[in-house]
């Protein structure tokens, strides 16, 4: 008789069930400062609250096919209709659904690191290869390099995957390389988790209406501050997310979910309030540290910043240790070009942003 292991597909030995030990231990101990995960200060607005409370109340019926979000995100995006847009759970399971449909076993993704981790993880278990690209270091910056994106493409290449802005560099990308990428032909996924804090104008959508290969992915986790309701989106052409949609889990968004997205969607003025909260305290952080000697300070255009403290003589494993002491949850970063400082810091309420400066200058300069 064979074992039960035996009857796994190959790809899926030895992948383990994703786990955010950061987020674990975040909820463990509630007394914790959430400064790791890119999430919004701010809890729902009383409009989404009013929404998840009304909805609440039918949640004994399916959901439908969410036509009334989708229309509204292609109207607020410039796009034909609902047909330009499929919902997921969280832009992760949009990531799901792109890399199988895309992705046979063996065949390759390409990334530009560093980045979010969803890509590979999504792409491991249909299994496909990841292809990582990185970006260039250079005069305190780090940079896109389009050209190795390009460079990097193979016979076996399915998808290429870009952040934009992206996390945890917290840059754009030059719309001109964006051209260059999607004139190759090859799927190209625009990730875009974070572009309303510098706002839509930065958005790469407009490629879809001309390039059919481009497809631009979102969510509600970040400037909207719906990260515990999961709801993301991938908008592109009719039929590219007509195709893509047969992937689809069925009501794989929830009833309340969808509509408190349609009441975030609606309420621009909480929208603002919570980019103007961001943008502001990005620049305060960025401001109070850059007075830290020897500390790289990356400009990010999202929810997070970025550091690189190799300058100050210290590690960045070792700043987050020293804040998780003050009670505060930071984010390390995998060594990379050479440096083991890196670390960074998710934009917190006015009382946690002055904290985590605190600490850090605390510990980088004793």
């Amino acid at each position: 008789m064979k074992q039960i292991d035996e009857y796994y597909v190959p790809w899926l030995k030895g992948q383990k069930m994703y786990i955010s030990s950061h987020i674990e231990l975040a909820w463990r101990d509630p007394k914790l400062h959430r400064m790791m995960s890119n999430e919004n200060p701010f809890p729902p607005s009383q409009k989404v609250l009013d929404a998840i409370k009304k909805y609440g109340k039918i949640g004994n019926r399916y959901p439908d096919q969410g036509l009334v979000v989708r229309s509204k995100i292609a109207e607020i995006n410039g796009l034909a209709g609902p047909e330009n847009v499929l919902l997921g759970n969280g832009s992760s399971e949009v990531y799901d659904m792109l890399w199988r449909s895309f992705v046979a076993p063996g065949e390759e993704v390409i990334q530009h690191t560093p980045c979010f981790g969803i890509y590979k993880l999504r792409c491991a278990i249909v299994g496909g290869k990841l292809v990582s690209t990185p970006m260039i270091y250079k005069d305190g910056k780090l940079l896109y390099d389009a050209n190795a994106i390009i460079k990097a493409i193979t016979p076996k290449t399915k998808a290429i995957v870009v952040a934009n802005p992206n996390n945890p560099t917290g840059n754009f990308m030059d719309a001109a390389d964006f051209v260059k990428i999607a004139e190759t032909g090859i799927p190209f996924v625009v990730d875009e988790a974070y572009v309303e804090f510098a706002g839509l104008g930065k958005s790469q959508v407009n490629l879809t209406k001309k390039y059919k290969n481009v497809l631009v992915t979102r969510t509600m986790s970040k400037a909207y501050g719906l990260a515990g309701l999961r709801f993301g989106y991938v908008l592109g052409d009719k039929d590219v997310i007509g195709q893509i949609a047969a992937t689809l889990i069925p009501w794989n968004v929830g009833t309340i979910p969808m509509w408190a997205a349609l009441a975030g969607f609606e309420d621009t003025q909480a929208l603002k309030e919570r980019v103007d909260h961001n943008n502001s305290e990005v620049m305060f952080i960025e401001e109070s540290m850059s007075e830290i000697p020897g500390l790289t300070v990356f400009h990010s255009y999202g929810n997070y910043i970025l550091f690189d403290a190799k300058g100050t003589g210290k590690k960045g494993k070792d700043v987050v240790d020293h804040a998780q002491k003050k009670g505060i949850i930071l984010r390390h970063q995998t060594d990379m070009h050479g440096s083991d400082g890196w670390f960074r810091i998710t934009i917190g309420s006015k009382e946690e942003n002055r904290m985590v400066v605190a600490a850090i200058k605390e510990f980088l300069t004793s």
